[in-house]
């Protein structure tokens, strides 16, 4: 059997290659070490039992990985949020014209969801795609309130919560507005939407997959 595994190479393609022939008791070594590493789970006797008899199919075990468990990234709780002031807009940044870049791209990003705001664009499709829009950068009207005092407010949306506006006026004024029994309106290209906030108390995030009626109402 063993006659049949390995063999010596012939001198002259020993010296092409030039390699230093081993001793029979070496190519034996190799041999049985290169079988135990190869077949682990066998025992030399069956080993040989098995060369003497039939072909040997070499098997190769892979170490098995250990499964590493991910972290869970832990965020911040509102209360931490507010202790942070993660949300709060310093005074010296309370400034309208800082602002206006931010409203000319989201005019564009309407547009762009709005397949460029045709003329001949349906007015429901518009309202459809504002309502589930990204409102930061809007300019907003208040237009009807059970409270007077918030009547006519104007400005570009800087912050949306789930139940309030933050709203910078053209005099510098940061307005806090909520959505509860307020109609806010907002104007683009032509197309002027109007969005009742007492239907639209969800967060911004939320608002894609919600579905809204086109009309509402409110009671003031």
């Amino acid at each position: 059997p063993a006659g049949a595994l390995y063999g010596g190479l012939p001198r002259q393609a020993a010296e092409e290659l030039s390699l230093q022939p081993q001793r029979s008791e070496e190519a034996k070594a190799f041999v049985s070490g290169f079988l135990k590493r190869s077949m682990p789970k066998m025992k030399d006797e069956a080993i040989q039992d098995v060369l003497s008899r039939k072909a040997v199919i070499l098997e190769h075990y892979a170490k098995k990985r250990k499964k590493q468990r991910r972290k869970k990234t832990k965020s911040f709780t509102a209360k931490q949020r507010r202790e942070m002031r993660l949300f709060e807009i310093e005074p010296e940044q309370q400034r309208y014209a800082i602002f206006l870049p931010l409203h000319e791209l989201w005019k564009q990003y309407i547009r762009d969801l709005c397949y460029g705001l045709k003329p001949d664009a349906q007015p429901q499709m518009v309202q459809a795609k504002l309502l589930k829009a990204d409102l930061h950068g809007a300019i907003v009207t208040v237009t009807k309130s059970k409270c007077p005092s918030y009547v006519g407010i104007k400005g570009i949306i800087l912050q949306e919560f789930k139940h309030i506006f933050k709203i910078i006026t053209k005099e510098d004024k940061l307005k806090v507005v909520p959505k509860l029994n307020n109609v806010f309106s907002l104007e683009i290209d032509g197309f002027i939407s109007y969005i009742y906030g007492s239907k639209f108390q969800l967060r911004a995030s939320e608002r894609s997959a919600k579905k809204f009626k086109l009309k509402g109402t409110i009671d003031l």
